[in-house]
């Protein structure tokens, strides 16, 4: 929808006068030295909601999910340089907002206003650019909740652009470091700092794991087991949810767990600990970068050498310090949406360090179906193409709910992720494939596959996502003759057929290539949901996953391998 918002001067020919400008809407952010030393280079936001309870805004309107940023509460956003202890951060009636896109727009009323401050750390890279960025402190990219960023006080305001407002927001917190839950029985965390990427980056950079134990790990010392990483966003806690404490959940919401096929951590750990469940470890990986709460397990020119780092310094790591068998067959893999995409490319772009890929609803995996642009063919993200000069060409979206109804168009994320940074560093997924897939710009940051204001496709970024290997049905075909026999019977895929993001169509594309190839035939397998299952629907239980896994080990194994050992 287009919003009109032009002033008709009164200037014309027989009036005297001109018609008053819009009323000033303005707020001012900043803090005192006593609360940080030294100037701050960073993104300074103002959150406006109708609730109280502002942490709760915060996180609904600056997280990862666009489920919650399309019917979030409005926030607005600038980069400050240098921001001096009592200067002021300016945001007013020029400044970009969402989903509102101005503060004039905003409907006259009572809200409660929160200021953030989040400070970047400069980076000089080993490619010769020096780049600011929020630096992650082990919160995953959620700068909103990060070490080291400012917050104010949540006020209660009275905002009415036609009558204009200004406000001074004072910040008068830092969030404290991160808690690490303690380990225990069942679950082992690492960390360390990655030589790799730390000399890429210029400063230290840390990647880690969390360590799910099988029953009985303590009490056989002569036994090693299989893995099974599960990859996704960054978390701290356990794989596949695993919980020894009883979940309490209202009938609403067990209702739409089941509803998705999953079951809840206390189902999964009474299935771990049960007499005949299959004995393997289960790991997820931390790898945040400066753009995202993870790298896509990719190398990157922009976020540097993160697969390769994962390869050989995290997994040789943890099976250093685990029973882990140290075996290609051995290594299992798993993962939704991001985890999705991560798992299929380990395994396409590793063929023989894993034994197989369940590719649960992933990103997309085809960019002819990026969401439901063809970024190779189409000219603009925005709009649909094939209509003619002079028709209103219908928008895309990039968000659906479970039975079809469009909520957030490509448009609308396009500015979400200018608005919640700028060069890229949004730390939203959008920017995030960019980061992960694209060539680095000019000015050391990421270059855009659109222009986020005009949805104008830039050909060349387009071209080097596909010929650098992150188009994943492209890599397999192109590379099938060589890779195919050593994937034959690893490539699993799940998805809903109303997929949220519209995810679903490039898994159609991938089966398509799969089931038509030959010399070797891929003998895997394709399961969808119908009708309506969306991003997040499964088949199976984690607890089946596992059993459906521990089949493949023992099929494929190799010849004198001891499958028995882990088998109690």
């Amino acid at each position: 929808m287009v919003t009109f918002r032009y002033l008709l001067v009164a200037g014309l020919l027989g009036f005297a006068g001109c018609a008053p400008g819009p009323a000033e809407t303005r707020f001012e952010v900043s803090f005192p030295a006593e609360l940080h030393e030294g100037p701050i280079t960073g993104r300074a936001y103002v959150v406006i909601g109708t609730e109280p309870d502002i942490a709760a805004i915060r996180q609904r309107s600056l997280g990862h999910q666009p489920v919650s940023a399309a019917r979030g509460v409005p926030f607005f956003a600038v980069d400050v340089e240098g921001l001096a202890s009592g200067q002021p951060a300016v945001i007013d009636g020029s400044t970009l907002g969402y989903p509102v896109e101005r503060l004039a727009e905003l409907p006259a009323g009572d809200y409660y206003v929160q200021a953030l401050l989040v400070p970047y750390t400069e980076f000089h890279r080993a490619d010769g650019h020096v780049i600011w960025a929020h630096r992650d402190e082990w919160e995953g990219q959620h700068f909103n909740w990060a070490p080291g960023t400012l917050l104010s006080d949540a006020e209660r305001v009275r905002l009415d652009p036609a009558s204009g407002f200004s406000f001074r927001l004072r910040l008068v917190e830092e969030l404290p470091e991160i808690e690490v839950p303690p380990d225990d029985m069942w679950v082992r965390r690492v960390k360390f700092e990655s030589p790799m990427l730390s000399e890429f980056w210029g400063q230290p950079v840390y990647l880690g794991a969390t360590v799910l134990l099988p029953e009985g790990y303590d009490s056989h010392p002569d036994t090693w087991y299989p893995t099974v990483y599960q990859q996704g966003h960054f978390s701290l806690d356990p794989p596949f949810g695993f919980s020894a404490d009883p979940v309490e959940e209202s009938a609403a919401a067990r209702a739409a767990r089941l509803e998705r096929g999953v079951e809840n951590g206390f189902e999964f750990f009474e299935s771990w600990r049960s007499p005949g469940f299959p004995r393997m470890v289960a790991v997820t990986f931390q790898h945040p970068t400066p753009y995202f709460d993870d790298s896509y397990a990719v190398n990157s020119a922009n976020n540097g050498p993160y697969q390769d780092a994962l390869m050989t310094e995290l997994i040789p790591y943890l099976e250093e310090r685990f029973r882990m068998i140290p075996e290609g067959w051995a290594r299992l893999l798993t993962g939704g949406s991001t985890g999705g995409y991560e798992a299929l490319a380990l395994q396409a772009h590793r063929p023989t360090d894993f034994g197989g890929a369940w590719v649960f609803y992933p990103d997309p995996i085809d960019f002819r179906r990026f969401f439901l642009i063809n970024i190779y063919e189409d000219e603009n993200a925005f709009r649909a193409p094939g209509w003619s000069d002079g028709q209103l060409a219908p928008e895309r979206y990039a968000f659906r709910d479970d039975d079809g109804q469009p909520l957030q168009s490509i448009r609308e994320l396009s500015r979400l992720a200018s608005v919640l940074g700028s060069r890229g560093r949004s730390t939203d997924y959008l920017e995030a494939w960019e980061a992960s897939f694209g060539p680095v710009g000019e000015d050391g940051y990421p270059r855009p596959l659109w222009d986020k204001r005009t949805g104008v496709i830039d050909r060349e970024v387009a071209r080097y996502w596909r010929e650098n290997g992150y188009d994943l049905r492209h890599y397999l075909e192109t590379n099938w003759g060589e890779i195919g026999p050593d994937l034959v019977g690893k490539l699993h895929f799940i998805c809903g057929d109303m997929d949220n993001y519209y995810f679903n169509h490039p898994v159609y594309l991938i089966e398509e290539f799969l089931e038509a190839t030959e010399s070797p035939h891929y003998g895997g397998s394709f399961r969808y949901g119908r009708p309506n299952k969306g991003h997040g629907w499964t088949p199976i239980t984690n607890a089946e996953l596992f059993r459906e896994m521990a089949a493949h080990l023992t099929r494929n194994a190799p010849p004198g391998a001891d499958t028995r050992g882990w088998k109690y």
